[in-house]
């Protein structure tokens, strides 16, 4: 007898979604002895926001549920006993316990310890029972003396704690929640909490969460045939958690639309309690097929005091953001150049900044600039040898914009010109600066309403995104023989 999963859904009408998932719990032990006996008729646990509207459907408390669907209202769907099957990606999650009491929905997914086809009398069913005992429990709990949204907010935030003791692993010990309530209440009593080693102090104050995604593309245009193009992406999410406690704990999700790139290589502080085994074993080295873990990438932590890095990963977007094509040829004592560059389709178009650098490395000063841009503005640093292509905030319409023109030098001087043991002769590069803000490559977001925070009051909740170019090189097209990443270090 055990429950592989169970949630609490506040019923909210007038919202978009018409409810929110106040607390869920999964047992990932138990989720794999569900595997084992129900072999190929296994229907995995479903993330919160599918099972959410999937329920809902199912309940009929959803706006657009008005019309007749024979898969639920028919006369041989008929329901009595509070035991649902849900559609969810496909397939069938049953059996699914759920009722409605007091504008909160109560649900579990029992495990059932035999093949699901043909389904089993409900009777056979332990975990049924034991989920009922459960929910129940829990309905109890949160409403006896519970007087305004305030005190259930308190009760809800006790839950993980509480389950730890009444429900281990998903096995159900004591539905009385007040029992283990009173239990830890006294054993902080006699035994209070310790402050851990690597926590200094204890923040006091008003409570607020703040995530950010940053983003950082890279990237090897040659325009060779035989010599590919590379690009990478780099991505951190940095996190300030002002929680009032000790240990206060946090839940953050991290999502990808329906096209968005799979998160790899995923590194995670030592603060995140649990992990996902997909989300460990997702690596750039496998290459990459409609299997790879999408998401949500769910990261359970204890955040410490100051501004940390919760997680580091990498992505193999499908194309970079920007295709570029530079060349430049050399005739007498100038140099004549033609550059173009296309903004991909599906990046978004509003940049806080946009500019090409366009070096001259081992020659004279500029002495005179000859050229034409079908878009922006370019400046010249004479001293510097260096061309800025000042692109601004949007690309036109047609996502397409050029520059071409000519460059003389003079003779080198005493002063001190810029020198690189790499661009020597065709050898050159042009290279792209930008930011593009509220907005990701690989489309990954923190939804801010999936942010679960146990601890006492109700804090703020910020997120904040943003795409970085870091060594985005466009090469030369004459050049003799292409650069490569490690070239660069030398």
């Amino acid at each position: 007898m055990a429950q592989r999963a169970m949630w609490l859904i506040s019923h909210e009408p007038g919202t978009l979604l018409r409810g929110t998932v106040r607390f869920s719990r999964r047992y990932p032990t138990v989720e794999k002895r569900a595997k084992v006996f129900n072999g190929a008729t296994y229907v995995p646990i479903p993330e919160d926001d599918p099972f959410l509207k999937a329920l809902l459907f199912e309940l009929r408390l959803l706006d657009d549920d008005k019309d007749f669907v024979e898969s639920r209202d028919s006369c041989s769907h008929i329901n009595k006993t509070s035991i649902y099957g849900l559609p969810v990606g496909g397939e069938e999650l049953w059996p699914v316990v759920a009722f409605q009491k007091n504008g909160m929905i109560y649900a579990c997914v029992p495990l059932v310890e035999q093949t699901l086809s043909p389904r089993p009398p409900l009777i056979s069913i332990s975990g049924i029972s034991q989920g009922f005992e459960l929910l129940f429990g829990i309905q109890d709990f949160l409403y006896s003396g519970q007087k305004n949204d305030t005190e259930l907010n308190t009760k809800l935030s006790q839950l993980p704690d509480l389950l730890l003791q009444a429900c281990p692993f998903g096995t159900l010990l004591d539905a009385n929640l007040q029992n283990s309530l009173d239990s830890i209440n006294f054993a902080s009593v006699t035994h209070p909490q310790k402050q851990p080693a690597w926590k200094a102090g204890t923040y006091k104050g008003k409570p607020q969460v703040s995530i950010s995604i940053t983003e950082k593309v890279k990237s090897m245009q040659y325009d060779k045939r035989d010599v590919a193009d590379t690009w990478q992406v780099d991505g951190a999410v940095t996190c300030k958690c002002d929680l009032e406690g000790i240990m206060p704990n946090v839940t953050i999700s991290l999502s990808l639309p329906t096209n968005g790139s799979p998160l790899q290589d995923i590194l995670v502080h030592p603060c995140v309690t649990s992990l996902d085994s997909a989300i460990l074993t997702s690596s750039s080295i496998d290459a990459m097929d409609d299997s790879a873990f999408s998401g949500p990438y769910k990261f359970p932590f204890t955040p410490p005091l100051e501004s940390f890095n919760l997680c580091y990963y990498t992505s193999q977007v499908p194309v970079p953001p920007i295709l570029g094509f530079y060349q430049m040829k050399e005739e007498e004592v100038q140099l004549k150049i033609t550059v173009s560059l296309k903004l991909h389709e599906s990046v978004k178009n509003n940049f806080e900044f946009c500019e090409a650098h366009i070096p001259f490395y081992n020659r004279g000063p500029i002495t005179h600039v000859e050229y034409k841009v079908s878009f922006g503005q370019l400046e010249v640093f004479r001293e510097k040898s260096l061309l800025i292509w000042i692109i601004g905030q949007k690309f036109p319409k047609s996502m397409e914009i050029g520059l071409s023109g000519t460059v003389t030098f003079g003779a080198k001087g005493h002063e001190k010109q810029p020198f690189d043991q790499i661009c020597i002769g065709g050898t050159a590069y042009l290279k792209l600066h930008f930011r593009i803000l509220d907005y990701t490559l690989t489309g990954c977001y923190a939804d801010q309403h999936s942010v679960q925070v146990f601890a006492s009051g109700k804090p703020k909740i910020s997120t904040n995104r943003k795409l970085i170019s870091s060594d985005y090189y466009i090469w030369n097209s004459k050049a003799p023989a292409p650069v490569t990443y490690g070239s660069l270090l030398l």
